[in-house]
């Protein structure tokens, strides 16, 4: 038996057809805004014979896939309507990708096989076979986009769901398959789903990604037990292990015609001729070396979910279900001495869509009702209000961020209050606004104006702000930098100004003249030059106030001694900033 077979269970599926179906399904959306969708005994789909309307069984609720996967369906009732539907399905389609330069065939439907049409064969071949044959261009990204969606919605079996692309996924179901009905009605009911939404599918279970990756590509629906991979996979021909088309061509030429022929060598024969990475393969696909997968998320440290036996969708219910798995969260999360810092919650429709909204924390959250009011705050601040449809028929929470929790005294220590009062409104605000909108600022080891300090996060940084070291304002004296200073100096026009270090008599800014009646300065700022190349002239600021009283900051860009001057030393005018403004 193999040392890893007791471990884990993986699911491999596949969708050999991906990109003609994501077009089919599409086109009959944009055509009839609904799905004629017709049931059958609900067992499983023949090998890759998903056809768009089949699967499911009578008076049994499916799940389903978002809108943007969902096939149309005919209101009505009207027969000949369901008719032309069939008849427009049976037009053999292809997608049709560039490859040296020449069209050839990269996806294609059951009615485009029936002529004999192959993946990789040049459209004008097909053409000639098939003169009425229907041609849509390849989109990776719209695939991609789509295998991604299933995925989404394949969260609902297990949170360890890895993509296999371009037209797969592994899905982790170690431990969780009882919550099913076991292995084999988890299979039954994604193959289901996927077959009614009018997706090719084909599906297989064992031990390693590898070995159940090369079951479902020649035989759908098989459940490999622990220990039995080397006999299920033995009479597969080689191609099914996913190796290139070199090393499949020179296992034949040897006379090895199915993964048992490769077996039955010894392991130093098949590594001297045909590469160590091609024989690790060989064993993951007989079950006797670990394949691990790499999941699309990573796994929450705590999760934690309902189940509706009817789909909910009134938001009382809806809020108090997550309070609900708010003090379950907790509960769990206390028994370790640990607090959340970032919480999800991940909101599972009837037909497939997956809402999943987020909240972060600036300190560990300990109490349920600080989680309920946090996702109160997110809700009320949606833009795009969380649309039930249907209603959910699964709520998750999950915290996939979580630290230790410091005990402190609380009771004597007033600063502790005020620090934790900051950080629940903190949160409140981010709650609403976004995390990235609600900053604190850092000061920076420089005289560079803009670079003095350095916006940052204040879910993250509050404890670095609070203890920070500014630079002490001297009593009595105004303020050295302006309230309000601007991300890029704004240019002025100077007329005159006093040579070489004087400020100027008036100036233009925004096409209003200011006339200057009292300055400061200058204050001279050179440029770091050991932190660019030289090319940044050194800065004479002026704080400077006009006939309204408005006060400005503003700086002269060089020095008209040295630094002012063209290519043949001859001096040029000096250009005129605004920095910011006073209160």
């Amino acid at each position: 038996m193999s040392a890893f077979s007791a471990k884990r269970r993986i699911l491999s599926l596949w969708l050999p057809r991906l990109p003609i179906d994501r077009i089919k399904r599409t086109l009959l959306l944009n055509e009839d805004g609904q799905v004629n969708s017709r049931n059958t005994d609900g067992g499983l789909s023949p090998p890759l014979r998903g056809r768009a309307g089949e699967g499911g069984s009578p008076g049994r609720r499916s799940s389903r896939l978002p809108p943007s996967l969902a096939l149309p369906r005919k209101g009505g009732g009207n027969e000949t309507g369901a008719q032309a539907g069939e008849v427009k399905r049976e037009i053999p389609c292809v997608v049709v990708a560039k490859d040296n330069n020449a069209l050839v065939i990269y996806s294609l439907d059951d009615a485009a096989a029936r002529y004999g049409l192959t993946v990789g064969l040049p459209l004008a071949n097909a053409r000639a076979i098939c003169p009425h044959l229907q041609v849509y261009d390849a989109d990776p990204a719209a695939d991609a986009r789509t295998l991604d969606n299933i995925a989404d919605w394949c969260d609902r079996f297990t949170p360890l769901v890895a993509l296999d692309a371009p037209d797969g996924l592994f899905l982790d179901i170690t431990g969780c398959a009882h919550l099913f009905g076991g292995e084999a009605a988890i299979l039954r009911q994604l193959c289901d789903a996927l077959t009614t939404q009018g997706f090719s599918v084909s599906a297989a279970i064992a031990s390693t990604s590898v070995c159940a990756r090369t079951m479902n590509r020649h035989v759908h629906g098989h459940i490999i037990a622990d220990g039995a991979e080397a006999e299920a996979v033995g009479p597969l021909p080689v191609f099914a292990l996913g190796a290139g088309d070199i090393i499949i061509n020179g296992l034949r030429r040897a006379g090895l015609k199915t993964i048992g022929d490769v077996a039955s060598r010894a392991r130093h024969e098949i590594t001297a001729r045909f590469g160590a990475a091609f024989t690790t393969r060989l064993e993951q696909a007989l079950g006797q070396g670990d394949a691990p997968i790499s999941p699309r998320k990573p796994l929450p440290d705590y999760i934690v979910e309902q189940r509706f036996a009817e789909p909910v969708a009134t938001e009382n219910v809806i809020a108090a279900t997550l309070s609900r798995l708010a003090a379950t969260l907790v509960a769990s999360m206390e028994k370790q001495g640990k607090g959340a810092r970032r919480l999800e919650a991940s909101f599972f429709r009837t037909d497939g869509v997956v809402r999943t909204l987020e909240v972060d924390t600036g300190q560990a959250v300990t109490r349920a009702a600080i989680i309920d009011r946090l996702f109160r705050e997110r809700l009320d601040s949606l833009s795009d209000p969380l649309d039930p449809g249907f209603g959910f028929d699964l709520i998750r929470l999950s915290a996939s961020r979580t630290e230790i929790v410091v005990q402190q005294q609380h009771d004597l220590d007033s600063h502790v209050h005020d620090n934790d009062e900051l950080a629940a409104l903190i949160d409140r605000i981010a709650a609403r606004i976004g995390g990235k909108r609600v900053v604190v600022h850092l000061p920076q080891d420089t005289h560079i104006p803009e670079r003095a300090a350095l916006p940052a996060p204040a879910q993250q940084h509050l404890a670095a702000s609070t203890s920070a070291d500014w630079p002490a304002r001297a009593q009595g004296e105004p303020p050295l930098r302006p309230l309000r200073l601007f991300d890029r100096p704004e240019p002025i026009k100077v007329p005159l100004a006093t040579v070489p270090d004087g400020p100027p008599h008036h100036f233009t800014w925004r096409r209003a003249l200011h006339a200057v009646v009292r300055v400061e300065g200058p204050e001279r700022i050179a440029m770091e030059w050991w932190k660019q190349d030289g090319k940044r002239l050194t800065r004479d600021y002026f704080r400077v106030e006009d006939a309204e009283g408005l006060r400005f900051w503003i700086f002269r860009d060089g020095l008209y001694e040295s630094e002012l001057r063209d290519g043949e030393g001859n001096p040029t005018p000096a250009n005129w900033f605004v920095h910011g403004l006073f209160a």
